[in-house]
This record gives structure tokens, C-alpha cells and sequence, in this order.
């Protein structure tokens, strides 16, 4: 019976594998759009960019949801309920600009695990306020952001809080102070920092490109095989990102899809 079901287990494991590679293959032409938000979620996850000498999850940004589901409204909404399932986390992005990154919570607990390992090779002490962060902190706060006291409060349910403890969530970027409101924290992705650079100057990159050619588009096959030379992300993620947000936009014609920059 065991035998059975490791069995079958294994062949799963291999199907979901291969649909993996196969929704990473899909040019954008082909994944462009997607009937609703969970679906759209699931092939950006696959086709997020592998990143050399950066431990990162894959993420997704609302705006490249916004590209892909024609109706805003139902990314919003459904968004919403994957939140409160608890299967995806929001994050404010620190790009200075109104940019959301999501991420599966399973990914997200797997990112947090990289974290705590490499300080465990450092030889820091006093750990377990990581394990208080995600038991008490991830599991019952979902909104994005949380204030100083409400944090202790659900911390001091795994042990006694110290000021140290805060600290080492700060520096190991799950935490980020906001500006306007020292009192109140960002929840954060760590190592992230160096791919919002990237974020931003692809996207600088990406509309000056499309900007010097004399009618600022390009049709979306070979625009998409185009290397970028300042962000560790890839074309379609950039591509998918700018549609979303109206800096680019798209037209069909019978030769193929056109991204073309939109008019300010």
C-alpha cells in the first residue's frame, strides 16, 4: 500500500514538474492572457527568471496580473480572497514607486528558511525569534504592514521579546521601518534590494529601447528574445510588468502582437 502511494506521489511529482518546463517555454505571445488571477499566478511563478548569486523565491507583481486578467477588478478581488486563504502574501515593494510584489506563502516560509541557515552558519545566537516571526507574526497578521507594539505583542506569544530580536528581523530584511512612521514596518522579502535596482533601471531600459525607434514599437516575438543589460530579470517580466502598469501597451495585427509606448 506504501509502496503504492509513494509511487504515485512520484509520478505527480513528475507531471507537475513537466508542466513546469512547459509553461516556462511558452513565449509571451502564448501566455499572454489568462481567464483568472490563481492561473496567472502559477505560470508567472514558473517563468520567473533563474537569478545567479541571489537567494530569491519567485515573486509577482500586481501590475504584471494587470496584464494578463483584463478585468482589474477580479485581479483585485480574487487577490484578495488568495490572501485571506493564506496562499499568496502582498508586499509593498521600496522602489518609490506604488509597486506590489506577491509571493506564495509557501515560498515566502522557504525564503525566510535561506535566511535563518546562513545565520546559522555566521554562528549568531538567539535564533528563535525567526520561528516566533513565522508562527505567530506570518500566520495571523495578513495585511502588508504592521505597528511596533502589535508586533512585540504577538512576538512575546513565542518568548520574551528584547530589542536585539526586532533588530535581527530588521537586518535580515524581513522588516523595514517606514519613513513617515518609524512606529509602523513594512513586511519585506529578504535579499530583494538588489533586484528592485534591477526592476527600475529595466524598465528605464526597456521604454528608452521602444522610445528610439521611429514609431516607439516593436512587434513582441523579437522584442521579447532581447537581452537587458541592467536588470538581473528577464525581457518578459519587464514586458508583462509595463503592460500592466499602461507604460507600454499591446495591439494585434495579423503579423503578430505589437508593444508599442503609450501615449503620456
Amino acid at each position: 500500500m506504501e509502496k503504492g502511494k509513494k509511487r504515485r506521489r512520484e509520478e505527480e511529482e513528475e507531471i507537475e514538474a513537466e508542466n513546469s518546463d512547459a509553461d516556462r517555454s511558452l513565449s509571451l505571445e502564448q501566455s499572454l492572457s489568462f481567464s483568472d488571477t490563481l492561473v496567472a499566478l502559477r505560470i508567472m511563478r514558473s517563468q520567473f527568471p533563474r537569478i545567479d548569486k541571489v537567494g530569491i523565491q519567485p515573486f509577482i507583481l500586481q501590475s504584471q496580473l494587470y496584464s494578463s486578467v483584463k478585468d482589474r477588478t477580479q485581479v483585485d478581488r480574487e487577490l484578495e480572497s488568495l490572501r485571506r486563504e493564506k496562499v499568496v502574501r502582498i508586499f509593498k515593494l521600496n522602489t518609490g514607486q506604488d509597486d506590489h510584489g506577491i509571493m506564495f506563502l509557501d515560498d515566502y516560509l522557504e525564503q525566510i528558511e535561506h535566511v535563518v541557515k546562513r545565520m546559522e552558519k555566521r554562528k549568531q545566537c538567539d535564533l528563535e525569534v525567526f520561528n516566533w516571526f513565522k508562527v505567530h507574526v506570518i500566520e495571523s497578521k495578513l495585511e502588508p504592514s504592521i505597528e511596533h507594539q502589535e508586533l512585540c505583542s504577538l512576538l512575546s506569544l513565542g518568548g520574551r521579546v528584547k530589542d536585539e530580536d526586532i533588530s535581527l528581523l530588521v537586518n535580515a530584511g524581513l522588516l523595514t521601518r517606514q519613513l513617515i512612521d518609524p512606529s509602523m514596518y513594512w513586511l519585506a522579502i529578504p535579499n530583494i534590494g538588489s533586484i528592485l535596482k534591477g526592476l527600475s533601471q529595466g524598465r528605464k531600459e526597456l521604454l528608452s529601447l521602444l522610445n528610439r525607434r521611429r514609431y516607439k514599437e516593436m512587434m513582441l516575438a523579437p522584442l521579447e528574445k532581447k537581452r537587458l543589460r541592467f536588470s538581473p530579470l528577464d525581457m518578459r517580466f519587464h514586458l508583462r510588468d509595463l503592460i500592466g502598469s499602461g507604460h507600454l501597451k499591446t495591439d494585434h495585427t495579423p503579423t503578430g502582437i505589437v508593444v508599442r509606448v503609450s501615449k503620456d
